[in-house]
């Protein structure tokens, strides 16, 4: 499977810029002056290549949920079957994103953001999340590990699935019972998950 690894660059001093800001004082309390001000560049720089806030935050969190994504996935050689490392990786991503803190501070405080991702559209970490998923799918169907059905139907169908996870389970728990906490929850969707992807 491919990862998407992320090469430093010039941008990343801006994003680490907004993702200070926001963490600071939420999305709809930061603006490009202080953006600009914490990472040390003038506003026409940042117009330049984003032209509000909300195009900043939408490269900020698609920057970051690869990153989690590309951390969760386990490497591939040596490792257990395809089907295996899909499903390990997809509960780990879910339990890392739920505990990433730009994602708290956003459901905290600006979760309308999230919203068009949910209801709407695909965003661009949805299409690069999607791309991954069925390429780690295709290699599933060719090692005999996942049930061979359309590759890209089944990336979205899984998708749903762990983003409904990621996004909603902290409405769905208890984590004062240990049959309703979140591991309880993770258990259920590895179950879920094996259960769809095995042949």
């Amino acid at each position: 499977m491919t990862s998407i690894r992320h090469n430093r660059s010039d941008a990343d001093t801006v994003l680490d810029a907004v993702r200070d800001c926001v963490l600071a004082v939420g999305v709809r309390r930061t603006t490009l002056a202080d953006v600009a001000r914490r990472a040390g560049v003038s506003r026409m720089t940042l117009y330049r290549r984003w032209p509000d806030l909300r195009s900043l935050v939408g490269d900020l969190m698609t920057r970051e949920w690869l990153a989690v994504a590309t951390r969760a996935m386990p490497a591939a050689p040596d490792g257990p079957h395809t089907r295996a490392r899909i499903v390990t990786g997809l509960i780990a991503g879910v339990a890392e994103f739920r505990d990433h803190p730009l994602f708290h501070k956003i459901l905290d405080v600006d979760p309308e953001l999230l919203l068009p991702y949910v209801l709407d559209r695909r965003g661009a970490t949805q299409e690069a999340l999607l791309t991954l998923l069925a390429e780690a799918l295709r290699e599933g169907h060719a090692d005999g590990s996942v049930r061979v059905t359309h590759p890209e139907r089944q990336a979205r169908a899984v998708l749903l699935v762990v983003q409904s996870f990621a996004l909603s389970l902290r409405t769905m728990t208890d984590e004062d019972d240990p049959e309703l906490d979140a591991a309880a929850f993770l258990g259920e969707l590895r179950t879920l998950l094996e259960r769809t992807l095995t042949p």
